[in-house]
């Protein structure tokens, strides 16, 4: 049997990792297009702010790890997928051959169609050699602007702020983090990041990127005065030396839906990770894949939900039979060492009620979303000592019984919520099962 791997970040390192361990003797191969030993872009961050060095950003640190494994590294870009003789063409016109095939090809960058963003000083922060590139050209007291403070957005404004750069973030919508966050918890990311020296500017959007009149070098790693100057929706002018894009990703589905599998926003997944063709799975940020606890097909792209998937993937594609229901919508996020956290629904569910409760001094916050008895979803920030429950107990589906007017009244009982709503759960589940 061969397998056949496009994408080589976590869900397809996973993935080949469980293929191996079912089937010591079939081929593995790994198809990557960076020239690069498979790595994480979350560690790109730590990078960039000196914690790790590039080897730091390596999935496997262990050296020979792929090759005492047998899983065979290609490097070329993947262009269509042949379906009927199951083969996948390279950019280069060679063909590979498969049995199994699963595409992990992750997310791409959204790149805005704004006038100036060709010029050499405009990067986005995503591959290996964007980094090296941000390296190059922001030393200390280097004027930045970042577009985009989403989830990604924020991880990077971190990175920025610690090289000790001159950093505005410009945010498109109403607040930090929207897809993530309410007004209540993005509002107080906003007043930290400030009170660290960030200028953020929301409900504003990027138009257009020039070189500044009269400006001298501006070519990458320039320290000369002058550079670009970048004109907001709200008529107002900021002059930098960089601008870096983070105005979020989009599932890497192109040549998947123009070979003619199935995809809606990312690559439609049953429940084995297996997409409208069969013998070709998907997995990690490119799969959508039906979630029980929303009742709609979803896209998450955090790195926990990619490893379930890539495991259940490589289980099935080993000839394993595996299925997931739901899939992982948690993210947690640190910025500038304030920890916020998003669960499931968190923006609630129509008739739904809610319970929050903050400290704005402490720059502490919760705001638990209820349908029913039923927790469905969470913002918190720096209640960190809350994440386990919070998962546990949205992910368990725990029916929460009189403790839901307790947590209505003190959002922070979690823990005692969690420990007498499971035991009551344990001992039904018990019951059912003797007959009783």
């Amino acid at each position: 049997m061969q397998h056949l791997i496009i994408g080589n970040g976590p869900a397809g390192v996973i993935a080949a990792e469980t293929i191996r361990k079912q089937k010591p003797l079939d081929r593995i191969m790994l198809l990557g297009d960076e020239p690069e030993p498979p790595y994480s872009r979350m560690a790109i961050p730590y990078l960039l702010h000196g914690k790790i060095d590039e080897a730091g950003t390596h999935l496997r640190k262990k050296p020979g790890h792929f090759i005492d494994l047998r899983i065979e590294q290609v490097m070329g870009r993947a262009t269509r997928i042949h379906t009927e003789r199951k083969e996948v063409e390279l950019a280069d016109g060679s063909n590979l051959a498969w049995d199994r095939l699963l595409l992990a090809t992750g997310s791409t960058p959204a790149r805005p169609p704004l006038p100036g963003m060709e010029l050499p000083n405009v990067i986005n922060c995503w591959t290996m050699a964007d980094a090296r590139r941000i390296m190059t050209a922001t030393p200390r007291g280097t004027r930045v602007l970042q577009m985009g403070a989403g989830f990604i957005g924020c991880i990077i404004l971190e990175a920025l702020a610690m090289r000790g750069v001159q950093l505005t973030v410009v945010e498109m919508g109403d607040r930090m983090v929207p897809r993530m966050m309410g007004d209540g918890a993005a509002g107080m990311i906003r007043r930290w990041c400030e009170e660290k020296g960030v200028a953020v500017r929301t409900g504003a959007r990027v138009e257009s990127i020039s070189p500044l009149e009269g400006s001298i070098g501006g070519g990458i790693g320039s320290n000369a005065p002058g550079g670009l100057r970048v004109a907001l929706s709200d008529g107002t002018h900021i002059d930098v030396d960089v601008v870096i894009c983070a105005t979020g990703v989009k599932p890497t589905v192109g040549f998947a839906k123009e070979s003619g599998i199935a995809c809606a926003t990312g690559i439609l997944v049953d429940s084995t990770m297996q997409t409208s063709v069969q013998g070709i799975y998907a997995a990690g940020d490119c799969a959508e894949a039906f979630d029980l606890a929303t009742g709609k097909t979803v896209v998450s792209a955090i790195q926990p939900n990619a490893a379930e998937q890539a495991r259940c993937a490589g289980l099935n594609m080993a000839g394993h039979p595996a299925r997931l229901h739901d899939v992982t919508l948690i993210n947690v996020l640190d910025t500038l060492g304030l920890v916020s956290s998003s669960f499931g629904q968190w923006e609630g569910a129509p008739g739904g009620e809610h319970a929050e409760l903050a400290d704005p001094a402490a720059f502490r916050y919760v705001r638990l979303e209820f349908n029913g008895d039923l927790l469905i979803g969470a913002n918190t920030i720096g209640l960190t000592q809350h994440i386990g429950v919070l998962r546990g107990l949205i992910a368990a589906k725990v029916p929460l019984g009189e403790w839901k007017a307790q947590l209505m009244a003190n959002p922070l009982a979690l823990s005692e919520a969690y420990i007498a709503s499971t035991q009551k759960q344990n001992e039904w589940l018990a019951g059912r099962a003797s007959g009783k």
